[in-house]
């Protein structure tokens, strides 16, 4: 089917990770196959565009934008008449992907979370966690989730405490909860072969397999493992048992990891007959039972009581790194997911981040992408800061929680909202004031309806133009007459610039 696209017509959607090359115009050429998903980060098989028009299929489908002319299957849905972005957006999620029951917990956002990951990797083990965690304190951060990450179990499969790393494991989780943490566990779907527990999932059937019948061993970034097949009821049970005996412990929640659809094969044997996004979709579903959940990658999990965040970026300044964050979160609204987080605040690919930290980190870098993550739904630290940082780097990063502080009633109206009504938490200009030329403005946020938040994501910059919509905006204790024009304002040093847009007396 061919689509022409109207005059000055924008569109946003797909794969989370596209974040940096939306919209697009009647000019560009871009194209993406979304089945399977092929990216490591959320994809919906959504698009919406600034005049009031969506594309849908419950499957993913290949799209290609070609100067004017999009390109789609005969059987995608093309709905208009909607005026506006939010317009597009509210009639598409409530006809497609209507919000589930939110019951996701509120401490995801109430409070800085940390993950152990790039602190101990693969080497999770009581004592360095103990220490990890009294030195959050110690260095004036507050307790409140603690992500213990991949490393922590016997092996994939058997989600239980490894003894030789966690002797006294009722004892280490007590302890944390005394020091005020609430726990999650990293698990995954995979299965370490020629195990106990691989040998017990083959005999009750509940693996994918091959065509030919033998449990389907899946290539991922940890080698070689077997895979759970959620389309199957037993399998679910199954995995469900484990996570209640940690509960039993006192763990409160999990990071799901992994799911991608890439490591699926369409022709791979499963209960449900699925193909590989709704194998992902399935993993996905499952987290929502839990309040305290975090998933990386999902497919059409738009909507979903899940905690999303993104995929592992870079320590670096280009679009693999911080200048990638504002456009994906964007996007991640725009697409269905509301409850986001922008990444570890200095990156989580820790391969780069290790390589980097041994020639020293670029500290401006890390403090940047605090203030970037600051006024979003939620930040999330890993390295840790004080580790990291000079004192007074540190103490940029304090600076930014307690700005953070200053607005938790606007990001906790902005989590009620979404949960009532869908909205994004975080909105593009676009969306939330309709043909003022913002179509392309993807570096600066609106949280919510007044406030807007425009961090600076280059290196050695200390000011940056900003695209202020007309009306009455409270900068600087200054009030600034806008009629919709770009201003180059400088705000406190280490400090994202924030506009309050002013009631009319």
């Amino acid at each position: 089917m061919l689509i022409q696209m109207l005059e000055n017509e924008y569109w946003y959607g797909g794969c989370v990770s596209d974040g940096t090359r939306m919209p697009v115009g009647p000019e560009d050429s871009f194209e993406v196959q979304l089945d399977p998903n092929p990216t490591p980060n959320q994809a919906m098989p959504l698009f919406v565009s600034s005049k009031g028009r969506y594309l849908w299929r419950d499957t993913g489908f290949a799209i290609r934008f070609e100067r004017g002319v999009i390109h789609v299957p005969e059987d995608v849905t093309l709905e208009g008449g909607f005026k506006t972005l939010q317009g597009a957006y509210l009639a598409a999620m409530e006809r497609h992907f209507p919000f589930k029951p939110i019951t996701l917990s509120p401490a995801l956002l109430e409070k800085p979370i940390f993950n152990s990951w790039i602190e101990l990797t693969f080497h999770q083990n009581e004592r360095d966690l103990l220490e990890y965690a009294g030195n959050i304190i110690s260095n004036g951060f507050e307790p409140g989730v603690l992500m213990i990450d991949d490393g922590w179990s016997e092996y994939y499969g058997n989600w239980s405490f490894h003894s030789g790393k966690f002797p006294n494991a009722k004892e280490f989780i007590d302890k944390l909860h005394e020091m005020g943490f609430q726990m999650m566990l990293w698990v995954c779907p995979f299965i370490t072969p020629d195990t106990v527990a691989y040998r017990e999932a083959r005999n009750q059937d509940l693996l994918i397999k091959t065509a030919e019948g033998k449990p389907y061993i899946c290539e991922w970034w940890n080698g070689y493992s077997a895979v759970l097949d959620f389309s199957n009821p037993e399998a679910v049970a199954w995995f469900d048992r484990q996570l209640q005996t940690l509960q039993e412990l006192g763990i409160d929640g999990f990071k799901f990891d992994a799911g991608d659809s890439i490591y699926y094969r369409e022709d791979l044997v499963t209960y449900g007959n699925v193909l590989p996004n709704e194998q992902s979709r399935l993993w996905a579903e499952y987290g929502q039972k839990y309040a305290l959940n975090e998933y990386r990658v999902t497919f059409r999990a738009g909507g979903y009581s899940l905690f999303q965040r993104l995929c592992d970026k870079e320590h670096s300044w280009g679009d693999k790194g911080i200048a990638a964050l504002v456009p994906d979160s964007l996007l991640q609204g725009i697409t269905g997911h509301p409850f986001s987080c922008p990444d570890m605040v200095g990156g989580g690919e820790y391969l780069n981040f290790q390589q980097l930290e041994d020639n020293g980190l670029d500290e401006e870098l890390f403090c940047r992408h605090s203030e970037i993550a600051c006024l979003m739904p939620s930040i999330q630290f890993s390295a840790a800061p004080w580790r990291v940082l000079s004192s007074e780097h540190l103490a940029i990063i304090h600076r930014h929680l307690a700005l953070r502080s200053q607005y938790a009633t606007s990001i906790e109206e902005g989590f009620e909202a979404a949960v009532n009504s869908g909205e994004p938490m975080i909105r593009y200009m676009e969306y939330q004031f309709p043909g003022e030329g913002f179509e392309r403005v993807t570096d600066q946020f609106m949280l919510g309806d007044r406030i807007l938040v425009a961090p600076i994501y280059e290196k050695g910059q200390v000011s940056r133009e900003v695209s202020i919509p007309r009306g009455r905006w409270l900068f600087d204790g200054n009030i600034i007459e806008s009629n919709g024009e770009t201003q180059m304002l400088s705000p406190e040093p280490g400090m994202p610039i924030v506009l309050e847009l002013q009631t009319e007396s």
